[in-house]
């Protein structure tokens, strides 16, 4: 669908100074779907191929093996923000250029902030990943059932919820509504937006909900497989 917007302002948006605001656009619902595979793959495989029993009889403690595979996967999704921040802003710098704009980089309070919401969302989508491949044991159904969440069951609750309001008690505190509202809250423009995107939550709920959301797929993920046989 084409946007109604004018040009001018679709041009603003691409410009160095409007990067944080349409950094985090894309991470809520395609990226996060990216990152939640990244992370059912790290889990699952290793128990497809043996390598999380051959790990958990004969090398570290469970908790141990499962803590370093986490910080891994954050070092992972740091990186990842990080060259995308640089690439959107070499790409909108010449942008700048081309249409002889302002080639200003944004302040580096609204760079950091928009850093950080990065990371939360990936950050958030990829342990969830984790989870789905602890519970599921392979990579081919927790991929599946990741990207059925991300994909479908979210939108089609918060479709639901449009139309029967009590439902939005539980649809307002999904996952996916707390990363495309951090999102949204970055946004300062109107007409359009990225599928995923949100406005049901201000940002300092959102931040809340996601850092909540981490804490649990992590140790929800150390107990279950600490918990459980390795076969």
């Amino acid at each position: 669908m084409a946007s109604s917007a004018p040009p001018e302002a679709l041009l603003a948006q691409r410009l160095p100074s409007a990067v944080p605001q349409v950094f985090t656009q894309g991470m809520a619902m395609f990226g996060g779907a990216l990152m939640l595979i990244l992370g059912a793959l790290t889990i699952g495989s290793g128990y497809g191929w043996g390598t999380w029993k051959t790990v958990f009889t004969q090398g570290p403690p469970r908790s141990a093996a499962l803590s370093g595979t986490l910080l891994a996967l954050l070092i992972v999704v740091i990186g990842l923000v990080l060259t995308v921040a640089a690439v959107d802003l070499g790409v909108a710098s010449v942008v700048a250029v081309a249409e002889s704009e302002s080639a200003s980089l944004p302040a580096a309070e609204a760079m950091l902030k928009a850093l950080a919401s990065g990371v939360l969302i990936l950050g958030m989508w990829t342990a969830a990943g984790v989870l789905v491949g602890a519970l599921a044991r392979g990579p081919a159904l927790s991929v599946g059932l990741g990207l059925v969440w991300v994909l479908v069951v979210e939108n089609l609750l918060r479709g639901v919820a449009a139309v029967l309001d009590p439902v939005s008690v539980v649809t307002d505190v999904l996952p996916g509504t707390a990363a495309g509202s951090l999102a949204g809250s970055l946004r300062d423009f109107g007409g359009d937006t990225t599928p995923g995107v949100l406005n049901i939550l201000d940002g300092g709920t959102s931040v809340l909900l996601l850092a909540g959301y981490v804490a649990a797929f992590a140790l929800g993920t150390v107990w279950l497989v600490r918990r459980r046989d390795v076969n």
